[in-house]
């Protein structure tokens, strides 16, 4: 039996429901969708990813808008919430999901480390988790990507009880 952040749980949910997701990963460098991908028949619901590691990145490839990167910075709610609007357009996903944060050693943009913002775009908006975790570089990417995979399945779970968050169904596709 898989908690929320089980990624086999969320796969499973995903299929069912017939919904895809893609990742924007800066800290966490991909390890979101390695997680989701370690599950057998991820293929079904996992379109892919982009680790955005560098700024030029975030603006270029996911579209976060460089006005944006220059009022918040990239350590930010707003910039996570863009990353995850950006991944889902580019890659035509019912669901997009971002991180973006310090992991360490050092502090950015004058933001202390651990300070780390989620992103979760869905047919219903948008939602940002802002978290303050402890440990070193390692263990904040670790918890990274267990906060995302559990807000990733809370928000699919509220979306699965309001039918105002499915999307409509295409018949004859798929």
């Amino acid at each position: 039996m898989g908690g929320v952040n089980d990624p086999g749980a969320i796969v499973a949910r995903l299929k069912e429901a017939g919904a895809t997701v893609a990742t924007a990963e800066s800290l966490t460098g991909g390890r979101v969708a390695a997680r989701i991908t370690d599950v057998p028949g991820a293929s079904a619901v996992f379109v892919g990813g982009i680790v955005s590691y560098a700024t030029a990145v975030k603006i270029s490839v996911l579209g976060v808008p460089a006005d944006l990167v220059a009022d918040h910075g990239v350590v930010s709610a707003e910039c996570a919430k863009a990353m995850a609007e950006g991944v889902r357009a580019l890659l035509g996903t019912t669901y997009g999901v971002s991180t973006t944060g310090v992991a360490g050693p050092d502090t950015q943009e004058g933001k202390p480390v651990g300070t780390v913002f989620v992103g979760v775009a869905s047919p219903s908006g948008t939602q940002v988790v802002a978290l303050q975790l402890d440990g070193d570089r390692g263990e904040i990417q670790v918890s990274t990507v267990s906060e995302t995979l559990s807000a990733l399945a809370g928000i699919m779970e509220a979306e699965e009880r309001s039918p105002a968050g499915r999307e409509p169904e295409h018949p004859g596709l798929g």
